[in-house]
């Protein structure tokens, strides 16, 4: 709190007459919103150099490009922590929140989503362009490392933890085929990493970026499927093929755009996301037992549900486990007094 304070004071000369911390997700960083008479900011304390590093050199180049992230004003010496713009109380997910359960979404709700969607296809060409990709965390790229450590969190932290029976040798046979096809992709284009409703903030009526320090080059399709499966909105499919639209007519403004082609790619990264998605929520949840997790889980069982309605024919034994698990699974599980109302 001292640093946070003394770079208040640096900055605006006056003293921070309150300092009040926000409420944690899954994140080990602290955020503070810190007031006096310079103004309002967001204070904030990283708990990895690398990671800060990542966040300020990305945030440095989506403002270089007209990309509404939080200016930073001041770092600290040693760069774990920093003031940043406040910019304010809304979060576009907990704006979307009283429409959630029957998807009744006011016409500015709609203009909200349609934006995001539309920003999209700027942030992953325009922060891309020229970025140094050594600085991301924790590594460059989308990678075959970065696709096993999510197939993998899914096993792991999820499925094992259900008590369902698989075959881990077939199972694995899948992921092999589904990493390869994961990682045929091609440019130089900004993979945001978890591009979602919490992660975008409306100021003044637009689209504001925050929590992207784990972003990476990658398949522009990956941040798509990130903010329209999530489980903690889950649109309609009708919403989401609107929005896919909207998305198509701005990418197209970067790149040609071979719909065919692309839905054929989006759906394989879908699968990606929503199982790295999982495995989150089995760690987060299960194992950390944070409700807002655990929330979660039933939701994404009905979008692989939905998503193996149609079988991946390259993934065959995959398909199988997770409809098993979608179909099943009763929400025991092999940790002691952890049952997830299903």
């Amino acid at each position: 709190m001292e640093i946070l304070s003394s770079l208040y004071r640096g900055w605006f000369g006056e003293n921070a007459d309150r300092c009040d911390l926000l409420p944690l997700s899954g994140s080990a960083r602290k955020y503070y919103r810190m007031s006096g008479p310079g103004g309002t900011v967001i204070g904030c304390i990283g708990t990895n150099p690398a990671e800060n590093r990542a966040f300020l050199a990305l945030d440095a180049q989506f403002c270089a490009h007209g990309l509404h992230a939080p200016a930073v004003y001041a770092v600290s010496e040693d760069g774990m922590a920093y003031l940043q713009e406040d910019l304010g109380e809304g979060q576009l997910f907990e704006l979307l929140k009283p429409a959630l359960a029957d998807g009744s979404f006011s016409q500015e709700q709609l203009d909200w989503l349609h934006d995001t969607v539309s920003l999209l296809p700027a942030v992953q060409f325009k922060v891309g362009a020229g970025f140094d990709w050594s600085v991301c965390f924790p590594d460059r790229e989308f990678n075959a490392r970065m696709v096993d450590f999510d197939l993998n969190y899914f096993k792991y932290d999820f499925l094992k933890l259900t008590g369902l029976e698989f075959n881990e040798i077939r199972l694995q046979d899948d992921f092999d085929r589904l990493r390869e096809d994961a990682l045929d992709f091609e440019g130089d284009t900004f993979m945001y990493r978890d591009f979602q409703a919490r992660n975008i903030m409306i100021k003044d009526g637009e689209p504001c970026f925050i929590d992207f320090q784990g972003g990476r080059r990658g398949p522009v399709e990956y941040d798509l499927a990130s903010f329209l499966w999530n489980a903690g909105t889950h649109f309609s499919a009708a919403l989401r093929r609107e929005l896919e639209t909207a998305y198509l007519r701005a990418l197209d403004a970067f790149r040609p755009v071979d719909e065919d082609a692309f839905y054929r790619r989006y759906r394989l990264i879908t699968l990606v996301r929503l199982l790295q998605e999982t495995g989150a929520y089995g760690f987060r949840g299960l194992v950390e037992r944070k409700q807002l997790f655990i929330d979660c889980i039933p939701t994404v069982l009905g979008c692989f549900r939905e998503l193996t309605d149609k079988p991946f024919v390259r993934y065959p034994y995959l398909t199988e486990v997770l409809q098993r698990l979608a179909g099943e699974w009763d929400g025991r599980t092999i940790l002691p007094g952890m049952t997830v109302a299903l």
